[in-house]
């Protein structure tokens, strides 16, 4: 029973640091590092109409400018093309991918039902 105990109070511990880590996350605007499993990650704040690129990690403004760049709505192989990522592995692709879906829900991006990506205005 102790031994359980102990181990909720760890857990509740961990729970509240994580809540507080959650809270600074989201109240400042520029994204900074934070850690998960003791690696560092980036953090893409969510847009808010006054926020600018500047904000956003040097890869993803990069993403930002190819979807701009092309004519339409862009599928990820195509913006992977403008940016020199080897399209035809998978591997490779995948993560980009990730990164356009990471803007869509952060709000800088908007996908498109048939999956393409454009910028929103």
């Amino acid at each position: 029973m102790r031994a359980e105990r102990d181990e909720l109070a760890v857990a509740e511990r961990v729970l509240e640091r994580v809540s507080e880590q959650l809270a600074e996350e989201r109240a400042s605007a520029t994204p900074a590092p934070g850690q998960v499993g003791g690696r560092a990650v980036m953090l893409i704040p969510h847009r808010t109409p006054d926020m600018e690129e500047s904000v956003l990690p040097p890869d993803y403004r990069r993403i930002l400018a190819a979807v701009r760049q092309a004519a339409g709505p862009v599928m990820a192989r195509h913006v992977g093309e403008i940016l020199g990522v080897d399209v035809t592995q998978r591997a490779k692709l995948e993560p980009l991918r990730g990164r356009l879906v990471r803007l869509v829900d952060r709000g800088w991006l908007r996908k498109l039902p048939d999956g393409r990506f454009t910028s929103r205005l």
